[in-house]
């Protein structure tokens, strides 16, 4: 009897891992030892998929988490507001200050 929370390999992957058993089987080994390696093999390649699909899951979790945090409206657009305008009165200040010079430069010479 299985245990419940154990799944059921593949026919594909028991017919990979016989594969693989048969490919490295030495001269002299008997059927019964190519089979326990290939039940071997049968648990790597179940135990991978487990761990891909734990890191899938946990991928697909950060995907969500970055979208949930990134449509959540957040409070720095405001004091960004803030900012642009300061900004945006910079260039004028600064064209205003340097016409100024030019014009004293011009009245001095």
């Amino acid at each position: 009897m299985k245990a419940k929370n154990q799944q059921a390999v593949s026919p594909q992957v028991v017919a990979q891992a016989d594969k693989i058993a048969k490919a490295t089987q030495k001269p002299g080994q008997t059927k019964e030892q190519t089979r326990l390696i290939a039940k071997g093999i049968e648990k790597g390649i179940a135990e991978y998929k487990k761990r891909e699909k734990a890191k899938a899951r946990e991928r697909d979790k950060q995907k969500k988490r970055e979208q949930r945090d990134k449509s959540q409206p957040e409070e720095a657009p405001v004091s960004m507001d803030t900012t642009s305008r300061q900004t945006a009165l910079l260039p004028w200040i600064l064209l205003g200050l340097s016409w100024a010079g030019f014009l004293t430069y011009l009245s001095m010479a």
